[in-house]
């Protein structure tokens, strides 16, 4: 008898699970378009207008750096003189000695391709403005830097 009422619940339980399979619809990803594609350009003109805004905060400026460096690319010269400028009205200079580490560190593996030709059209704003590169201010390598035992 046992057997018999484990055996009912048994189906009982298959049918159950099977009915409810059925039921739910399978779930799929649709990827819809949000609007329309922004150019290279748009894309450098709304930074670069939203980093000379007169009236932005030091929350908002690193808020828009930090969007500009979880995108895949390194940000064009133009962009990089607005924040520079715009961190210059705040008065933080190590956030601007900081976003120029995080532009050579974009540059990624073409960094000596790229960070020379970005250095030299900066250039002029960072005289300006008073600000020096890592490298200018021997941060490129860490402070207490051993050498490496393979290379003594």
């Amino acid at each position: 008898m046992f057997r018999l009422a484990l055996r009912a619940s048994t189906s009982l339980r298959q049918a159950t699970v099977q009915g409810i399979r059925q039921s739910l619809p399978g779930v799929t990803a649709v990827r819809h378009s949000h609007g329309k594609v922004e150019t290279e350009d748009e894309f450098d003109t709304r930074y670069e207008n939203y980093f000379n805004r007169p009236d932005i905060d030091a929350w908002q400026l690193r808020k828009a750096m930090n969007d500009i460096t979880g995108e895949d690319l390194v940000p064009e010269p133009r962009i990089i003189i607005a924040a520079l400028k715009a961190c210059r009205r705040l008065n933080d200079y190590g956030l601007a000695v900081r976003y120029l580490e995080s532009v050579q560190w974009k540059c990624g593996s073409s960094k000596k391709k790229i960070w020379p030709w970005v250095h030299q059209e900066i250039k002029p704003t960072l005289e300006e403005l008073g600000i020096l590169t890592p490298e200018e201010m021997g941060y490129e390598k860490p402070e207490l830097a051993l050498k490496s035992v393979f290379d003594m």
